[in-house]
């Protein structure tokens, strides 16, 4: 991942992000925060890593038998 790349996913959150100060308690605030932020490290590690499989317990990678 690029530094533009992480500065295009961190500016497409900035709105919400500043959005966050009109909040009108601290529990709203800090709930909203850790979802933005969640999302923000899912994108940047999606982008770093790939796609997240829809089964995570499937195996991707498989070795042939023996042959015995």
């Amino acid at each position: 991942m690029t530094k533009e790349a992480y500065l295009a996913l961190a500016a497409a959150q900035y709105e919400e992000l500043r959005a966050l100060g009109q909040e009108p308690d601290f529990y709203t605030l800090e709930e909203k925060f850790d979802q933005l932020w969640t999302a923000l490290g899912r994108s940047v590690l999606e982008q770093t890593l790939g796609p997240v499989p829809a089964n995570k317990q499937k195996k991707t990678a498989s070795r042939p038998g023996s042959g015995a």
